[in-house]
């Protein structure tokens, strides 16, 4: 046990690490599966034609281009999001668990931002379907309970470290 940390923060640390972890490796799934939706039937997972207006094929017919064009930005999209489930990962294993503060807001940062830039815009456009999205919702509920358990940790152990007031 680290100087200053108690066994229940460490315990916290522990889960703090694996929860966000898994929300990572949900991540790196997303992304694997997002890449494979794009090139079986094109369009986005728990999608369709009453979302989107449109079919992998009335993409096609309209614009070979265009259809090559939006499979591009998913597949790079899918990039980007196993790159963030890989970040977490790495943030988890090898720097919250080790009680690392920079490690533990490194995935906070890189998990709100990445959710904050790619969610909201869906919901005025009318493509935020629980099918869409469920998949990220159980993983920021995860990552949420990761978050939750790696603040008491840090919160228990700045206090265990500060001198006693006379």
């Amino acid at each position: 046990m680290g100087m200053g940390r108690t066994a229940s923060a460490d315990t916290n640390l522990t889960w703090s690490a694996r929860l966000i972890a898994l929300a990572g490796i949900g991540l790196i799934g997303c992304a694997i599966l997002f890449l494979i939706v794009n090139f079986t039937s094109f369009i986005e997972l728990g999608l369709g034609q009453a979302e989107t207006g449109a079919t992998d094929a009335s993409v096609l017919a309209f614009s070979p281009k265009f259809h090559d064009y939006v499979s591009h930005l998913q597949v790079a999209l899918s990039g980007f999001i196993a790159a963030t489930g890989i970040a977490l990962v790495t943030f988890a294993m090898w720097g919250i668990q080790r009680g690392e503060r920079w490690a533990f807001w490194g995935s906070v940062v890189t998990a709100v931002v990445a959710v904050g830039v790619a969610v909201p815009l869906r919901y005025p456009y009318g493509l935020a379907a629980l099918g869409h999205l469920g998949l990220i919702y159980l993983d920021v509920l995860i990552f949420a309970a990761g978050v939750v358990l790696g603040l008491r940790a840090f919160m228990r152990s700045t206090t265990t470290m500060q001198p006693a007031m006379r």
